[in-house]
């Protein structure tokens, strides 16, 4: 059985046809009814139709008639972002071999690279197609060139495509079958299968997505996962075509799905292994690292009533996204809610909407920061882990702070190479390398600190070269910096939310920037509002929201100066007072007004 299996994944950078190319194997092998055709198949959430990127890997099953023999083809689709890059990972886990799609207009990008190096490093074998050679601007030649010398293929090796319009496809899947080598597991040991997915169905539970690795899964097996040693029954066991397809049995080397009537999210682990109940086996199968956040931001519940349902949301996000990492926190400003720790902004933000459309929780996100190490000179071996501004050290016992460093990739054309540069240094970046991919195109290398490229980095690239350039990053370790937490005080009150770790250099530039900025966006109130920027107790920037006044005078006519002095000093005491006593509500906008900051 397992001789006639070919699990495969598509890998490539955003916007190169993996979908649409997806949508054509779907056809060709006449997995899709006619009624239920349409453009990106296995974007199924509406926010990837929107937004037209894929954000979830997606499995299907398909089956090509090929000399007589009937193959089971396991396509797993997955997103090209770099914040999505723990997807990639996880589906490649499951798989024998992948198609790097690479854009015959475009070129090789960051992230063509940063996958194809994910795949080489699992022994997956590699079939170069280059997608989109129906387009004018397609440059077929030049492209292949390039990936010779990335790949170190032969010319013939590579397959001409075009996703729109069904081109090579047969080619395509011919080179599946012969190339991609079938699974190697053994059908008469143990079960041992390897978690890669899941899903939350309000009805049925938990839905699991496993490779079988070694032996077979049937239903009704007693089972137990080993990372929690918990014991279940397999009440379905199936294939994942369009729709999950129930079967008595899932053999070695196969992908399917299982469903076992666990409610509770905590329970099954993405990248956890699945045996047999009366098993004794105790090693897992090396599948994936665990999920290393880039970027943390506090999600708290508008009204706090609302915290276990955001709990319990967040958990059956998880399980669709295991990227996501959460614990609790509190915040004086805004009560109970969670520090989560997501892989970059941009998943930060369908994280947020998710939760909106989703599960309807209206929630505030705190200012993104990153993670960083302090060392106190009581002792300065010991790294204190800094995930929130208010867990730095007061500054007198402070020796030093550690922010973590990237190596970071950019290809872009020659003449935007300037452009780029001068953004890096301006983001305390330091060139490392500089290589022409041809000569229209070059590879620049740098190291930078990984909080600079948290905010606006990413569009402002794309905006100085025109949507030319590709960018992609690795972690690389902690740096010693000069950083200083930065307070924003609210009539005297510090708003732990707003507090962020920077460079001392850049404190200033954005403490004045921050409060002109929240000068526009709070409502004025009955009393003046005092904004201010603090780095321990030095005032470094202020900014006043006027209060509304109401003319006390208006209805004197005449007489004495005096009378009308009084009146004025009774208003004055009266806004003092409620200075003292009164509060000032913080709009969510103006929360993220500080990411529009240009840092």
């Amino acid at each position: 059985m397992k001789k006639v299996i070919r699990n495969f994944c598509i890998i490539a950078h955003i916007d190169h046809g993996k979908s649409t190319l997806a949508d054509r194997l779907l056809d060709s092998t006449g997995s899709v009814d006619e009624r239920d055709k349409q453009a990106q198949l296995l974007d199924d959430m509406d926010l990837e139709r929107e937004r037209g990127i894929t954000i979830k890997s997606h499995a299907v099953q398909m089956e090509y008639k090929k000399d007589g023999v009937e193959y089971v083809l396991n396509l797993i689709d997955t997103p090209g972002h770099v914040d999505f890059s723990y997807e990639v990972s996880r589906a490649i886990a499951a798989c024998e071999g992948a198609l790097l799609v690479v854009d015959a207009a475009q070129s090789i990008q960051a992230q063509t690279i940063s996958n194809l190096y994910l795949a080489l490093e699992n022994d997956l074998e590699i079939i170069p197609v280059l997608n989109k050679i129906d387009l004018p601007s397609a440059n077929p030649e030049v492209v292949a060139d390039e990936v010779v010398s990335l790949l170190g293929c032969k010319h013939e090796d590579i397959l001409l495509a075009s996703a729109k319009t069904g081109k090579g496809i047969e080619k395509i899947l011919d080179a599946i079958i012969e190339k991609v080598p079938h699974p190697q597991g053994q059908e008469d040991q143990e079960l041992q299968a390897l978690i890669f997915d899941s899903v939350f169905n309000p009805y049925r539970g938990i839905e699991t997505y496993f490779k079988v690795v070694n032996g077979s899964l049937s239903k009704g097996d007693k089972i137990k996962f080993l990372s929690t040693k918990k014991t279940y029954g397999a009440e379905e066991v199936g294939t994942l075509r369009l729709q999950q397809v129930p079967k008595d049995k899932i053999s070695c080397g196969d992908v399917g799905y299982l469903i076992t009537g666990i409610k509770e999210a905590k329970e099954v682990k993405v990248g956890d292994t699945i045996t047999l109940a009366e098993s004794s086996m105790e090693t897992p199968i090396e599948g994936f690292e665990d999920v290393k956040p880039m970027v943390f931001a506090g999600i708290y519940p508008v009204d706090s009533d609302d915290y276990e349902d955001l709990r319990s949301s967040m958990e059956k996000l998880q399980l669709n996204d295991a990227s996501l990492v959460f614990s609790p926190e509190s915040s004086a400003a805004l009560g109970f809610g969670f520090r989560c720790g997501f892989l970059g902004m941009l998943h930060l933000e369908i994280i947020q909407e998710r939760l909106q459309r989703e599960f309807n929780m209206s929630v505030i996100t705190t200012v993104p920061n990153v993670s960083y190490h302090a060392y106190t000179k009581k002792d300065p071996a010991t790294p204190i882990l800094v995930n929130n501004p208010s867990d730095l050290p007061d500054p007198s016992r402070l020796d030093r702070v550690e922010e973590p460093f990237i190596k970071a990739s950019i290809i872009t054309k020659s003449e935007f190479v300037g452009n780029a540069l001068n953004l890096c240094i301006e983001k305390r970046g330091v060139v490392t390398n500089q290589r022409y991919l041809s000569t229209e195109r070059v590879e620049l290398s740098f190291d930078m600190p990984l909080a600079e490229i948290v905010f606006d980095f990413y569009d402002r690239l794309k905006s100085v070269s025109k949507g030319y350039a590709s960018f992609d990053y690795s972690p690389s370790g902690m740096v010693s910096s000069k950083l200083v937490r930065l307070d924003i005080l609210l009539n005297g009150s510090p708003v732990d939310a707003l507090s962020s770790l920077i460079h001392f250099e850049n404190a200033q530039r954005l403490g004045r920037k921050m409060c002109e900025k929240l000068k526009e966006l709070i409502p004025r109130q009955q009393f003046d509002i005092p904004v201010q920027a603090a780095i321990g107790a030095k005032i470094i920037s202020r900014e006043t929201i006027k209060a509304f006044r109401k003319d006390v005078t208006a209805k004197l006519y005449g007489g004495d100066v005096t009378r009308k002095r009084k009146l004025l000093e009774k208003q004055k005491k009266g806004k003092k007072k409620m200075r003292m006593v009164g509060s000032v509500e913080i709009p969510q906008k103006a929360f993220m007004a500080v990411l529009q900051i240009n840092n």
